[in-house]
């Protein structure tokens, strides 16, 4: 099976808003429900758990029950850190799913998944037991010297970065075990850490896939004007 951990649980405080930003809406509709919209309808996708911010689980079942997003199977309550709330995911799933499913984790207020990027990355974690979407990097990066932050006379080469975002997927075995390990060691949980920072840390080799510009992250209220133009853009087929 492939069973899609949709990660929900933050605040959002940088958006500035009253409301958790991923249950903001945008033309009616709440910014989860169109990231769910993408693997209810994506045919390879068996299952959705959402982690949700805790005393807005009731609204999520609600808005999943009036936008049909039947693949909606379990609603997990977040952690106070991104990494307690994938963790609490993943536990969750233990006795649900075989060892060898895909897991797929994605970000909440990442709306604009293609298929081709969730196919690309079942297809990728099918043959090599994990896969995180990602992209060439374009930029030139600098390193800020170690006497004069305001100067520099050292850059890494751009050929050799990638960068990396969701969605990610996993063996579920793999994931179960890595979490676990995470945590008991206390390796690759906190600060910005995910679950691609914490494989890295636990020796784990990565393998990337296809990832897309329009995949961005609403995390700014510039963000969110972004995702109002990528709506308005876009050929409407691939909305409900």
């Amino acid at each position: 099976m492939n069973i899609a951990i949709v990660i929900a649980g933050g605040s959002g405080h940088r958006m500035g808003q009253d409301i958790p930003k991923q249950f903001i809406h945008v033309d009616d509709k709440p910014i989860l429900i169109y990231t769910l919209e993408s693997f209810q309808n994506h045919p390879q996708i068996d299952a959705i758990e959402v982690v949700c911010i805790d005393g807005w689980q009731d609204v999520l079942r609600a808005y999943a029950k009036q936008f049909n997003i039947s693949k909606l199977k379990w609603v997990v309550t977040g952690g106070s850190t991104g990494q307690e709330s994938i963790r609490n995911g993943v536990f969750n799933l233990e006795g649900k799913c075989g060892l060898n499913d895909n897991i797929i984790i994605h970000d909440g207020i990442r709306p604009l998944v293609d298929d081709s990027v969730l196919s690309d990355v079942i297809l990728k974690c099918d043959k090599f037991g994990n896969a995180v979407t990602s992209l060439p990097y374009n930029e030139q990066i600098f390193v800020i010297d170690s006497k004069d932050s305001s100067v520099t006379k050292k850059y890494i080469p751009r050929e050799t970065l990638r960068r990396v975002s969701t969605p990610q997927a996993y063996k579920f075995d793999l994931l179960d075990k890595k979490y676990h390990e995470a945590f008991e060691r206390k390796i690759g949980i906190y600060g910005s850490s995910y679950t691609n920072t914490m494989m890295a840390d636990l020796g784990v080799c990565l393998h990337f896939a296809a990832g897309s510009d329009k995949n961005i992250k609403l995390t700014t209220k510039d963000d969110l004007e972004m995702f109002r133009g990528f709506l308005k853009n876009e050929k409407k087929s691939w909305l409900k």
